[in-house]
């Protein structure tokens, strides 16, 4: 299986996050933790409870959030040593930690070598000075390459940089000198997101009504983020960093393990605010269990939120894996969905991708499906075909 653990505290909360995350006084960090490690500690007793599949071994560990290098190191080892007391964790078990730049003290680093951490992930979205002060980010380009060379220097060479396509103030030169210096960091993981605008952020909230705080007014529109998003496919595939997945890239090797859990619909537990686990499931009929902690800092800090538990029936599967495998380079793979959910259910979906393919959304060789570069671009489109194709009845 896979641990996520959620780490939902920052020192700023950028103006484009609709994560569960926020500013929090460091005097809630303690409380948070010891509530955490005991929900890690009471891991199989809560699954006992239900019809579902769960082991010990682990081959993979996600600290995300939030920034979970705001933590004081005792905090962040003693985590890592619940983990390793309730799991048996696998030698060769990738373990990541996301970090802003400029968190990474000497004492935090240390802490990371010690908790066995060997891949790091940066929350960089620019490197622009101007682009990341506008969206609340504290950190600047310097910051950024000073964290990978000492990461670097350190043992930690599986570093990861995230970028987002259309923050305010971004252009097409600027996207491209945050490309390039994204390429000569050498790193072999990149993960590119095109900004979501919806209500869940303050800058979200802001493009929707059209006003101009958190510097919405210098945003880029829907065709300018599309063009930076193709760019970044093209200059990053030209640089050895192949895309295997809708968001990212790496050289070969360095795909994020854990991470494709998701997209592949393996196991995995989350703990923390917000976080959220799949387990499979041993009851007829039922082809998984998706779990959800509160997302509500008060509410999971008094307990008072039970852990909520949604089946995934067989026809749902079914749905997430177009939804969810499609989101791989390599898409999905029909002979071998017809030989788990019949024949039946995938004819409908077979019908979809014909559609999709003549569409220019899809392309298919033999039994393998997958998504266009333009598919990509409209992803969502492609994947309601396969949730209005799926409602036959799966044997």
């Amino acid at each position: 299986m896979g641990v996520y653990i959620s780490v939902p505290f920052c020192r700023t909360k950028c103006t484009y996050c609709n994560f569960a995350s926020d500013v929090i006084s460091r005097m809630v960090f303690e409380g948070y933790v010891n509530q955490l490690c005991g929900e890690i500690q009471n891991t199989f007793e809560t699954t006992a409870k239900m019809e579902v599949r769960t082991e010990s071994m682990v081959d993979s560990i996600y600290l995300g959030g939030g920034t979970p290098t705001v933590l004081e190191p005792a905090q962040l080892e003693r985590i890592f040593a619940t983990v390793r007391s309730q799991f048996d964790v696998r030698a060769d078990a990738e373990i990541t930690v996301e970090c802003a730049p400029g968190t990474l003290s000497t004492s935090m680093l240390d802490c990371l070598l010690r908790c066995g951490v060997n891949r790091v992930s940066l929350g960089v979205q620019s490197f622009v000075d101007e682009e990341a002060r506008a969206v609340g980010r504290l950190h600047n380009r310097e910051i950024v390459f000073d964290d990978i060379a000492r990461l670097r220097s350190a043992g930690i060479s599986n570093i990861n940089i995230d970028l987002i396509a259309g923050l305010p103030h971004q252009a097409l030169q600027s996207w491209e000198f945050s490309l390039a210096e994204t390429i000569r960091a050498g790193v072999p993981h990149v993960s590119v997101y095109m900004l979501e605008v919806d209500e869940e952020s303050r800058l979200g909230r802001e493009l929707i009504a059209g006003g101009t705080r958190y510097h919405a007014h210098f945003a880029p529109d829907e065709h300018a983020v599309a063009d930076f998003y193709l760019a970044a496919c093209e200059r990053l595939e030209v640089s050895g960093i192949a895309q295997y997945e809708i968001s990212n890239f790496a050289r070969e090797g360095c795909e994020s393990r854990h991470n494709s859990k998701y997209w592949q619909r393996q196991p995995y537990l989350g703990f923390g605010l917000d976080a959220h686990s799949m387990l499979l499931s041993t009851a007829p009929g039922i082809d998984a269990i998706r779990l959800a902690r509160p997302d509500s800092l008060e509410d999971y800090m008094k307990g008072t939120s039970s852990l909520r538990a949604s089946p995934v029936s067989q026809q749902a599967a079914l749905e997430e894996c177009f939804f969810l495998g499609l989101r791989l380079t390599r898409g999905v793979d029909l002979r071998n969905l017809a030989q788990t959910f019949g024949e039946a259910a995938i004819s409908h979906a077979r019908a979809a991708v014909g559609e999709l393919v003549a569409d220019g959304l899809m392309a298919q060789r033999g039994n393998l499906a997958c998504l266009t570069a333009k598919g990509r671009l409209l992803s969502n489109e492609a994947f309601e075909r396969f949730i209005m194709a799926n409602k036959s009845q799966i044997e």
